[in-house]
């Protein structure tokens, strides 16, 4: 995986030293305000020796997110091929990310994120990326809609993985941006 460099940042691969970063976003509550579940420490260290080897296999994937001058990484952003019936099929890829809070509200994830649609549309050639969140989480749709993501309500899903215990986060708002919109806003 090769790392792409925006002006402030560096997306890269997932290193060991990025392994109490990677736990602190997945178990804090503020972070995961949207999702079903915490991992605890065990879960997090799984689940990002995954996503490395899914990076390193693909060439992409949820990608450490690195302040440029620091090396300090502060979560990650990234393409991943999201395949939820109906709303992503098989070859879908999706866009996303997760930052540590006290890195929010500083144009990071635009930032980063518009570095990936020209790599998802440019060299991975797809010819539409989508992006989800849950209807009530303002700060990601904004994001989706700052990148020149529409909202496609037709689309709009609940979340197979999302467990009934959690009704209020089951419901997806479906945002879509085809590679000729990404291309005209440039």
């Amino acid at each position: 995986m090769k790392p792409i460099r925006t002006e402030r940042l560096i997306l890269r691969n997932w290193e060991e030293r990025d392994r109490d970063l990677f736990f602190r976003i997945n178990s804090d509550e503020t972070v995961m305000e949207f999702f079903p579940f915490r991992r605890d420490r065990a879960h997090a260290d799984a689940k990002m020796d995954a996503i490395r080897a899914e990076n390193t296999e693909n060439g992409y994937g949820w990608m450490a997110a690195e302040i440029a001058t620091t090396g300090q990484c502060i979560g990650f952003i990234g393409l991943h091929d999201a395949e939820i019936e109906p709303a992503a099929p098989s070859g879908t890829i999706e866009i996303g990310w997760r930052l540590a809070p006290e890195f929010w509200g500083k144009g990071y994830v635009t930032e980063g994120a518009a570095a990936l649609l020209d790599f998802g549309f440019d060299t991975l050639g797809k010819p539409e990326i989508i992006s989800f969140a849950v209807e009530k989480n303002h700060r990601s749709t904004a994001v989706m809609e700052r990148l020149g993501m529409r909202r496609e309500p037709s689309g709009d899903f609940d979340h197979p993985e999302v467990p009934d215990t959690h009704p209020e986060l089951k419901r997806h708002a479906l945002y879509r941006l085809s590679r000729e919109d990404w291309r005209a806003r440039k």
